[in-house]
C-alpha cells in the first residue's frame, strides 16, 4: 500500500519540543526546527531525532526548507508602535524573524504561541499591528486570534495554563480556520458548539496524571530553599484539582498535592515586632509548610501535568528540566488547534 505524505511543519523557537509533538500527534510531520539553547536542542534531538533541530541563532538561518506551515512562539518584549506600526526595536527581532520566514517559505498556515499579555500590550494596538503586517505578506494571510486566552485545562492538560494562538491561512487556500471548542469543564458543565448543547467531559485532574507515578528519585526534585516570593502565596493544589501553571523557574515549582495543606499565618506569627514594623503592617500573612511530606513536584511530575509522555526524555542539569519544561507548549493544547488546520489537509 502506498504511503501517505503528511503535511509538513517548520517550528521556530522551538524549544523542548512541546509544540512540535502536538502538531505530530495530529498527524503532521515537523522537517525542520530551530532553537538556540543547546539543552533544549540536545532534548529535541533525543525525542525527535538528529537532523531536524538546527541548534544556532535564527538571524543566521539565511534559507528555510519549503513547509506546508511554520509554527512558533516568539517573545513579545519590547513592542511599541509608531503610527500604526510596529517599531523596530531590537527585543522584537525574534518576531521579525518569524515573519521573515513566513515571507520566505510561504506555507499554506502558520501558528504563532504567546502569551496572554499579548492581547493587552498597548490596549490591544500591538496584536492588531501583527495582524496587519501579516495579513500583508506576500499575497496576503486571512489571520485570526484567539480572543480570549486558550486555557490548556479544556484540552486535557491538568493543568490552569492560558496561551494565546495567533493563526494565518494563506488567501488562496478555501477553508475557514476555527479555533479548538472546549472539550472539558466542571462536573456536568455543557457549552452552546454550532446551536448545539455539547457537555463536557471532566478535567483531568492532578490526580488522574501522576498520582499513580513512583516517588521521585534522588535528583528529580529541585532541593533548594524558597523565596519569600513563593511564601508569599499559596502554590499546593489538592489531588482532585488541575495543577497551578508550570513555570520555567525551578525554584517556583508548585507543591506536591500530597502534604498537607499551606497554612496562612499573620507576619508577627512568624517575625519580631521589629520585622512587622519595618513591612508596615502587622497584618501581613505568609503561607506556611505543615509537616514533612511537603515537597515540590518532580521535573517529571511538572512534564506529565504538561502533558509530556512518559517516555519522553529531558537532557541537561535538573534546572535545566524544569526550565524546558515550563517553557514549552503543553503539547495536548498543541494538538487541539492542529487537529483543526489538519480538516483541511484531510479534505
Amino acid at each position: 500500500m502506498a504511503s501517505v505524505t503528511k503535511p509538513t511543519v517548520i517550528d521556530l523557537f522551538a524549544g523542548a519540543g512541546g509544540l512540535s509533538l502536538g502538531f505530530e500527534m495530529a498527524g503532521f510531520e515537523v522537517i525542520w526546527s530551530n532553537d538556540h539553547d543547546k539543552w533544549t536542542a540536545a532534548t529535541y534531538d533525543k525525542n525527535f531525532g538528529k537532523g531536524i533541530m538546527h541548534l544556532g541563532s535564527i538571524e543566521e538561518v539565511t534559507e528555510f526548507p519549503k513547509a506546508d506551515l511554520v509554527i512558533g512562539g516568539y517573545p513579545c518584549q519590547g513592542f511599541s508602535l509608531a503610527g500604526n506600526r510596529l517599531v523596530a526595536d531590537p527585543r522584537n527581532k525574534l518576531y521579525r524573524e518569524f515573519a521573515r520566514c513566513i515571507r520566505q517559505v510561504q506555507p499554506k498556515f502558520f501558528v504563532a504561541e504567546n502569551v496572554p499579555g499579548m492581547l493587552t500590550l498597548d490596549d490591544g494596538k500591538i496584536i492588531q499591528a501583527m495582524i496587519r503586517e501579516f495579513s500583508s505578506i506576500n499575497g496576503g494571510y486571512n489571520v485570526k486570534f484567539t480572543p480570549e486566552p486558550l486555557n490548556a485545562k479544556w484540552y486535557g492538560v491538568p493543568e490552569d495554563r492560558q496561551r494565546v494562538f495567533i493563526v494565518g491561512v494563506r488567501k488562496d487556500i478555501k477553508f475557514d480556520f476555527k479555533f479548538p471548542s472546549r472539550i472539558r469543564g466542571e462536573p456536568g458543565e455543557t457549552i452552546i458548539v454550532d446551536g448545539r448543547s455539547r457537555k463536557l467531559k471532566p478535567y483531568v485532574t492532578l490526580r488522574d496524571a501522576i498520582g499513580s507515578m513512583p516517588a521521585p528519585k534522588e535528583g528529580e526534585v529541585y532541593p533548594t530553599g524558597y523565596s519569600s516570593i513563593y511564601m508569599s502565596r499559596n502554590r499546593k493544589r489538592d489531588w482532585d484539582d488541575v495543577s497551578f501553571t508550570i513555570q520555567a523557574g525551578a525554584r517556583h515549582a508548585p507543591q506536591h498535592p500530597g502534604g498537607l495543606p499551606m497554612r496562612k499565618v499573620k507576619w508577627s506569627d512568624t517575625h519580631s515586632r521589629e520585622d512587622a514594623k519595618f513591612k508596615g503592617s502587622k497584618e501581613l500573612y505568609h503561607w506556611l509548610f505543615q509537616g514533612e511530606k511537603n515537597r515540590r513536584l518532580s521535573y517529571k511530575e511538572c512534564a506529565a501535568i504538561q502533558s509530556f509522555p512518559k517516555d519522553f526524555e529531558f537532557e541537561g542539569p535538573l534546572v535545566e528540566k524544569y526550565k524546558q519544561i515550563g517553557n514549552a507548549v503543553p503539547p495536548l493544547l498543541a494538538k487541539a488547534v492542529a487537529e483543526e488546520i489538519m480538516l483541511y489537509f484531510k479534505k
